[in-house]
């Protein structure tokens, strides 16, 4: 099979247009309408009910959209595999969106560094397709806050993330700052259950988002509180962009590295892990202020 059709399949897929799917893979909207005629032509089935102004998978479209994304995945490692030809390492890695930004950053760069060497698959997602792609072999080691506890992954801790209540106003209480301006960044379960128990009079965030870079940004230029990782706001708070609300609690996350428990490549990844650091002085944070 045509990994294209794969490709425009999945595309047709997010767009739900074919126009705008065409102008992604840089095709004519005739020949991307041929290859998914082409993809039904060889299953055999259906895979989209074209509708007036709408597209929607069939059921059929449904079963396939895995095994489009497994194919293509695992044709993407063979491709990388046979292209390096032996003479260097690979590493498929993986991290939730939570954590790229907050902690992962600084380790790829140092893993580019260190072992410039080691051909290198990087992606973000979920946690939950996170975990489905490390135990379809697609993924060598992901990077998440909240890991599932399976016999056959191993759970490592790999960084303390230490989240701090910041204002971009100065001398605000706590009260003030979870006030109508506070915004509350998901940083999983645990963490919303955590927030509650520590504020439970705490009134109901009128924004929500899901990563600190949005918070963070919205902060800067807007305005607001947040609870941000205290080495992603440092440089802010020793300019004066930001200020620590004094008598909040700092909120610990772990961040766990998981990876297979029967590995070819455990060697690789233990080596890759001892490149991780992530360390903040709370100390020296607050003599900014």
């Amino acid at each position: 099979m045509d990994i294209e059709l794969l490709r425009t399949f999945l595309e047709v897929n997010r767009t739900r247009h074919f126009g705008e799917a065409a102008e992604a893979l840089y095709l004519t909207q005739a020949a991307v309408s041929a290859r998914i005629k082409q993809l039904e032509s060889i299953l055999g089935v259906k895979l989209f009910d074209r509708l007036k102004r709408d597209i929607q998978l069939t059921p059929e479209g449904h079963r396939l959209l895995r095994y489009a994304d497994l194919l293509i995945s695992g044709w993407r490692k063979a491709r990388q595999d046979v292209s390096v030809g032996g003479a260097a390492q690979q590493l498929a890695i993986g991290g939730s969106v939570r954590l790229w930004d907050v902690a992962l950053q600084e380790w790829f760069v140092s893993l580019r560094r260190q072992l410039p060497e080691v051909a290198i698959i990087a992606e973000c997602h979920s946690p939950d397709f996170l975990t489905r792609r490390l135990l379809d072999g697609l993924l060598d080691v992901t990077f998440m806050l909240e890991p599932a506890q399976l016999d056959v992954l191993h759970v490592r801790k790999v960084a303390l993330v230490q989240l701090v209540l910041v204002s971009s106003e100065v001398g605000q209480s706590v009260e003030e700052a979870l006030g109508q301006n506070y915004l509350m960044v998901d940083w999983g379960l645990a963490h919303a259950v955590e927030h509650r128990r520590i504020f439970p009079d705490a009134p109901e965030p009128h924004v929500r988002v899901g990563q600190a870079t949005i918070a963070l940004n919205h902060l800067l230029k807007i305005g607001g509180s947040a609870y941000l990782p205290a080495r992603m706001v440092a440089d802010d708070i020793a300019t004066g962009q930001l200020h620590l609300v004094e008598g909040a609690q700092t909120i610990e996350r772990i961040a766990y590295a998981v990876y297979p428990v029967r590995s070819a490549k455990t060697p690789l990844i233990k080596e890759a892990l001892r490149l991780f650091e992530y360390k903040v002085d709370l100390d020296e944070l607050r003599e900014y202020e």
